[in-house]
């Protein structure tokens, strides 16, 4: 209909239409009411805020990979974890607390002196929560360095 108006009027395509009733090239049929109403032609041009919207990129997976926005999304969804450290009557304090600092980031030596001494006074400590797959990693590192580790849901107990 743009380029009919267009070419039946030869408007530029930056021109405003707004006809005077009466008019023989007015679109109204009879008087127009609608006088305060500008009709502006649009441009496909180059011009600030006009233009053809560009394509929009749709990412396609191969199979066997997780699109970013599945992992994002997964991250998100995933409960956590705890890690459990375990007492052992085989490991010096001081060894458990090095291996805590090396194996969890960002473990302070404060943090670590703390679950080493609530897993051995009381049996067991959370260590870190995480998610899953992290917590299966920390998990592994710490019986790799000769700990006691396990981990469960961070939901379900007290």
């Amino acid at each position: 209909m743009e380029t009919a108006i267009r070419g039946r009027l030869s408007l530029s395509p930056n021109t405003v239409f707004n006809p005077k009733p009466g008019e023989k090239r007015s679109l109204c049929r009879g008087p127009c009411t609608n006088r305060g109403v500008l009709m502006a032609i649009s441009t496909t041009g180059p011009s600030k805020g006009g233009g053809i919207l560009e394509k929009p990129v749709i990412e396609r997976t191969t199979p066997g990979r997780e699109s970013e926005f599945d992992l994002r999304k997964s991250r998100k969804i995933a409960p956590p974890y705890r890690v459990m450290l375990h007492n052992d009557n085989y490991n010096k304090r001081e060894y458990v607390v090095q291996v805590l600092m090396k194996v969890i980031p960002g473990m302070t030596l404060d943090n670590a002196v703390n679950i080493m001494q609530e897993a051995h006074y009381n049996g067991l400590a959370v260590v870190i929560i995480c998610a899953q797959a992290d917590a299966e990693e920390h998990c592994m590192q710490l019986r790799g360095n000769g700990l006691l580790s396990s981990i469960e849901p961070a939901s379900g107990g007290c």
